[in-house]
Order: structure tokens, then C-alpha cells, then sequence
């Protein structure tokens, strides 16, 4: 015999998980595997972008990595973000202009020639976005006249230049209230086809009552991903909150990782943000391999480490990488492991 039952008054795009359990004169049953579905109303971002796809940072400036042209990015990646969108002396607006000593490193990069590259990756069937903020990024959003300059400005900035959203990278302080206020607004100029992606440092999501974690929460309808940066931390505890887990292991990303998945978030808004190797973090680099058992371990319950999450998340979106140009300066190690084991997930 089936029964059925059917739940009511449910919100759009809420996640919930059900386990059930059998019944009769003896008592009850062990509960059977927990399934996780989600209510219709998600309108997060993201159009074309595959089921599992792969996030890399194009640099807008000079340092050790090597320098490259976007036009020079790879097919690997499937969204690129470019580094970064910058302050003002007016609070909450945001500017971006090519650096001056990238275009003299690269052999000459004038703004025209970067719009036509944002062009043919888009031909190529990539996205582009500014990301905004970065380590010493000093963007602030800390009231609605700001909010509405910072959608404002980033929408003028889209417009220019042909980016399809924006990145959230502000490691110099966050406000979760005005800031969803200001993406929101974002949105509502620039169409459900905007993409909204996030990428806080580790200690960020490590509850939902920090601002990160809140501001994911409060735009998880309209959302794309959250690729927190599993580097340059330490140890952290995971979701067990049993073991202060040590960056550069499986276990970490997928303790951590599993935070946010048993937190709120969707599993097709979460990802995996690791350095593309030596030289992009002062700690958590991987090899990329660990990042596929990662991605399996979270996908599937295998190639686990010692930590095994509660149930699988096959939706599972992917992974980030700080960034293309160190990639390019390690011989694309990260984009050429990575980026066919996401095509291989199901």
C-alpha cells in the first residue's frame, strides 16, 4: 500500500529533508535514507552555466602569477571573474578600469580590446563577472543610499563592459542587510538571467549568524553560488563540530563545505574555492586531485577521508579557483584535473 503525503503552505525555494519511517503494532522502523527536495520559486542566476562548472579569477593587475590577456583565458573555465571592481571616495560605488601596468606586461591592453575579449568568451559560451572587493578591497555598503549607488554603479558597469553579474569578495567588512538590499536592486534592473556569486573567507560561513552566511540566506532565491575560499585559514571545525579540521585535506573541504549544505544553502550554491597551486595562498594549496576526491566525497559518500557527510549532494555546483593566472603559472594544472571530473559528474 502507498501513502501519500502532501505538505502545505511551503515557502518558494526552501529546502527540505525527509527521512521516512515504517509503522505498525511492533512499533516503528529505522528511518530510510534522508531525501532532500526543494520548493518551485528559484530564480538564482547562472542561464547557460553547466550543472557542474568551474569559477577562475582573471587579474586586473601585476604580481608574481603570470599576466595574460583575457582573450588567453581557457575552455576550461566556464565563469570568469574579473579582479576586481574598486571603491571610491562615495560609498557604495563601484569602479573598473583596465591597470595600466597589466596592458604594459601584456604587451598593450586598451579598454576596447578587453570589451571585444569579454565578447568572444561569451561566443565561446563563457560567463564574465566583476568581482568586487578582493584583500584589499574597501567597497561599502553600509546604508540604502550606498546600496542604491552600488547597483547603480555595478549595472552602469555591466552595461559597459558586458559582464553577466558580480562577485561578492569584501574581506574588509560586510553588511548582510544592505548589501542584499543593493543585489536585489541589482536584479531587478538587470533581469533573472544575472549572475550573483560569493566568495567568503572561511571563516565567514562558519555559522549562520555571521554576515556572509546571513547575506547568502537572505538571497538564496536569486543566488547562483557561494564558493568560499578553503585557504589561508588554519583549522576549522566542520559541521560535526567535533575535529578543528587542517586546510590542504579532503577532510577540510568537505567538513567545511558541509556547513553550508546543512545550514540552508542549495547544494547546486555551493563550491569549493582552493588555490590553483604554489604561490596563490600562503596555505590550503592542494594537489587538484584532492579537489575531485572532494567533489566525490560531497557527490557521492566516496573518496572520503576520515569525515563522511551526513547524506550525498550530487548537486554538488563545483569549484573556484584563485585564479587563472596562477593556473597558467602552474603549467593549468588545476583547470586541466578539475575541470574534466566536473564534466564526468553526473
Amino acid at each position: 500500500m502507498r501513502l501519500r503525503r502532501v505538505n502545505t503552505g511551503l515557502g518558494a525555494c526552501e529546502t527540505h529533508t525527509y527521512a521516512v519511517k515504517a509503522y505498525n503494532a511492533e512499533g516503528e522502523s529505522a528511518p530510510g535514507d534522508p531525501v532532500t527536495v526543494t520548493t518551485a520559486g528559484c530564480t538564482g542566476g547562472g542561464g547557460t552555466l553547466p550543472k557542474h562548472f568551474l569559477t577562475g579569477y582573471w587579474h586586473n593587475f601585476v604580481n608574481a602569477a603570470t599576466e595574460l590577456k583575457l582573450s588567453a583565458v581557457p575552455n576550461e573555465y566556464d565563469l570568469v571573474a574579473i579582479a576586481f571592481g574598486e571603491a571610491t571616495a562615495t560609498p557604495g560605488e563601484v569602479v573598473f578600469a583596465l591597470d595600466p601596468g597589466l596592458a604594459t606586461a601584456v604587451g598593450g591592453y586598451t579598454d576596447a580590446q578587453f570589451k571585444a575579449d569579454v565578447q568572444a568568451l561569451h561566443q565561446r559560451g563563457k560567463k564574465v563577472i566583476l568581482s568586487v572587493g578582493g584583500e584589499a578591497g574597501r567597497v561599502q555598503v553600509a546604508d540604502s543610499a550606498a546600496a542604491t549607488r552600488f547597483a547603480d554603479s555595478v549595472y552602469a558597469l555591466m552595461r559597459s563592459y558586458g559582464f553577466d553579474g558580480v562577485d561578492i569578495d569584501l574581506e574588509n567588512g560586510l553588511n548582510a542587510t544592505y548589501m542584499a538590499q543593493a543585489l536585489r536592486s541589482l536584479r531587478s534592473k538587470a533581469g533573472a538571467d544575472l549572475i550573483i556569486t560569493m566568495a567568503p573567507q572561511t571563516i565567514d560561513m562558519q555559522s549562520t549568524g555571521m554576515e556572509y552566511f546571513k547575506l547568502a540566506l537572505s538571497i538564496k532565491d536569486i543566488l547562483t553560488v557561494v564558493h568560499t575560499q578553503f585557504y589561508n585559514s588554519g583549522s576549522m571545525l566542520g559541521c560535526d563540530q567535533a575535529f578543528a579540521y587542517g586546510q590542504g585535506t579532503v577532510n577540510f573541504m568537505t567538513a567545511l563545505a558541509c556547513i553550508q549544505l546543512e545550514s540552508g544553502l542549495r547544494p547546486d550554491q555551493v563550491a569549493l574555492g582552493l588555490p590553483a597551486g604554489p604561490g596563490a595562498a600562503g596555505g590550503g594549496v592542494v594537489q587538484p586531485s584532492l579537489v575531485n576526491q572532494a567533489l566525490d566525497c560531497l557527490a557521492k559518500r566516496t573518496s572520503c577521508g576520515t569525515f563522511v557527510p551526513p547524506r550525498a549532494y550530487p548537486d554538488i555546483r563545483g569549484a573556484m579557483t584563485w585564479s587563472i593566472n596562477w593556473d597558467a603559472s602552474n603549467n593549468w594544472s588545476f583547470s586541466k584535473t578539475v575541470k574534466p571530473h566536473l564534466q564526468g559528474m553526473p
